[in-house]
């Protein structure tokens, strides 16, 4: 190899190294441009419900544990009464619940601080939370309130509303960050909870 050719591959290097590192971060700039952030992987799914102990939104004298979630095929919606969304989400969640879904809800309070939980207003809470769903429709057999947020963290929620398809078994099997429509139930929600519920899924 002349020094000539030596030199003409030297200069061919220089040119393609920076337009293959351009070229890489085009595509990753434009996946992350072009992804729907609401379809992010849960490291939730396919794991069981964790181990949890917490009181009931409106009865602080109920319990709920997380075996309280096996049994049956519902749905898991985080809410709360700041959350513009979950009003959207609200009136479809109970048209749900009238075709006999089961959809349990959780709680998240943004204004609670877990360490000062026990001076939180949770008169004031429950009444909101009465008015809301007296207004828009209340599609929950039950609230379980998240006071000290571990559940919620348990689970990877980072927000309102969020909800999860929870086999008989207690195993999550879906996740979605977003309001649930008919356009999302419909296309990600019923084929999974139908089979679920007839026993044919996987």
């Amino acid at each position: 190899m002349t020094d000539q050719q030596k030199t003409d591959k030297q200069k061919l290097a220089f040119f393609l190294i920076p337009l293959l590192v351009f070229g890489f971060l085009v595509f990753f700039m434009l996946k992350g441009l072009f992804s729907d952030p609401r379809e992010r992987e849960s490291s939730a799914i396919d794991r069981k419900i964790p181990p949890f102990a917490l009181y009931d939104l409106m009865d602080g004298k109920k319990q709920w544990k997380n075996t309280d979630l096996v049994g049956e095929v519902m749905l898991i919606n985080v809410w709360g009464t700041w959350c513009i969304t979950c009003d959207q989400e609200l009136p479809y969640l109970t048209e749900l619940r009238d075709q006999g879904v089961k959809i349990v809800g959780l709680y998240y309070d943004q204004e609670i601080d877990p360490d000062f939980g026990d001076s939180f207003d949770m008169v004031n809470l429950r009444q909101q939370v009465a008015e809301k769903l007296a207004r828009l429709g209340n599609p929950y057999a039950f609230n379980i309130f998240d006071d000290t947020r571990e559940l919620l963290l348990d689970l990877g929620v980072t927000g309102a509303p969020e909800t999860f398809l929870i086999d008989k078994q207690g195993v999550i099997r879906l996740h979605h960050l977003g309001d649930i429509n008919p356009r999302v139930w419909q296309g990600k929600f019923a084929p999974l909870y139908q089979q679920l519920i007839s026993g044919s899924a996987q």
